[in-house]
């Protein structure tokens, strides 16, 4: 029957699945059943660093060149208090996260040491990407910024923007085709060599502690935020977040901005927050306000980064958190957007983007997924507050 339609397992399921078979091939499996699975986890890995300079070009360049497009000042108010208030929850996150995490972080929990008793692959493959990370991103803002100066002034038509509007959907159907549904193996491949190893329950006996920190900064970012938005607007913020409540569970549900704009929009109603504010300001911020996604991106990058002994300071993690400010906001609208944009940028931390801890990010980010999805879209409508009332206000001196 019609109503018995199959139902997708989603990507959380299929990534927790993919660590436990993991660790069951690793732990009672032959090496050279392990030795197969690593290699084609290898293989997948040497692809994704092949396309990742693609992603940049692709997604950076369309974010860019839309994201300057549209209501003049309003767009930069908006787009300013997205980015500060990224960059101000990645950077507490550091802070909460540099004072916990030696507490429980173990130095001697190493990940992707190749004397640590991991496996080789059978064989790899050399796949070299016509362009390097840092030449991706240079030619993304100078394309993206170029794009959107040049047809706002008339200077160029709208061919150029067309093309790398194109190249941007072949990219992202490449990554939801391909790259998206073949991250359970590469987890699964990853797992199974650090059980082999002996590392697996000593890494998750860490990583539990981080999820939960996670979790609490999550919580405490919204509540700043809707309070902040409270006292510039005069409005009572638990009353705020509580009329937040269907797009936070939507968000939970769904895992996509995207998928919750018309909940939110419906959210920012309840909150007072006029048409033309909440229908321009909502489905922009669901592209670009990342606080939620930051949040579990550095603690979980400062927890590999002591884990492994790694340098972790304000001087390393801050340029990393600014630059993903900017990336972030062509993270493409599904679930593991935002880590799949972060990561052609880990090298900036010293973790390589092919490594086991970059594989290891991966996973322990996709299960937070939902739940900084659900942070980021709450402190959308807190930004919708802000911006109303500083729309009002304008329209008041107007008159």
């Amino acid at each position: 029957m019609e109503e018995k339609k199959k139902r997708k397992i989603g990507l959380v399921p299929r990534l927790i699945i993919a660590i436990i078979v993991g660790i069951l091939v690793g732990s009672f499996l032959p090496v050279w059943f392990n030795r197969g699975l690593i290699t084609l986890s290898t293989l997948f890995s040497t692809f994704l660093k092949f396309v990742i300079p693609f992603m940049i070009l692709a997604f950076v360049t369309m974010g860019i060149a839309d994201l300057s497009q549209g209501a003049g000042k309003l767009l930069g108010i908006t787009a300013g208090i997205s980015y500060g208030s990224t960059i101000i929850a990645g950077t507490a996150a550091f802070l909460v996260a540099i004072t916990l995490f030696p507490h429980f972080v173990a130095g001697s929990v190493s990940v992707g040491d190749a004397e640590a008793g991991m496996l080789s692959p059978y064989f790899t493959i050399e796949l070299t990407p016509p362009l390097d990370v840092t030449a991706a991103v240079v030619l993304a803002f100078m394309l993206g910024l170029c794009i959107s100066s040049m047809r706002e002034k008339k200077e160029i038509g709208s061919a150029l923007y067309h093309g790398v509007q194109e190249f941007s959907a072949v990219i992202n159907k490449v990554l939801h085709t391909v790259i998206i549904p073949l991250l359970p193996l590469y987890i699964c491949g990853t797992f199974a060599n650090m059980t082999v190893s002996g590392q697996t329950f000593r890494i998750l006996s860490v990583l539990w502690k981080v999820f939960l920190v996670v979790l609490v900064l999550h919580w405490l970012c919204m509540l700043v935020q809707f309070a902040a938005a409270g006292a510039v607007a005069g409005k009572n913020p638990l009353q705020l977040l509580k009329n937040q409540i269907p797009g936070y569970l939507t968000a939970l549900g769904t895992q996509s901005s995207a998928a919750t704009i018309p909940v939110n929009l419906e959210c920012a109603e309840k909150n007072g927050v006029c048409a033309q504010i909440r229908n321009f300001v909502i489905p922009l911020c669901a592209n670009i306000h990342m606080c939620g996604s930051m949040i579990t991106i550095t603690c979980c990058v400062t927890a590999v980064l002591l884990m492994n002994q790694m340098p972790a300071n304000l001087g390393v993690i801050v340029p990393f958190i600014m630059t993903l400010g900017i990336a972030m906001v062509a993270a493409p609208g599904a679930p593991g957007g935002a880590i799949m944009s972060a990561l052609p940028f880990f090298p900036m931390v010293g973790i390589g983007t092919d490594s086991a801890m970059a594989s290891l990010l991966i996973a322990l980010y996709i299960t937070q997924d939902s739940f900084g999805t659900a942070c980021n879209v709450s402190g959308d409508n807190a930004i919708s507050v802000v911006v109303d009332k500083i729309y009002r206000k304008f329209i008041e001196k107007k008159e």
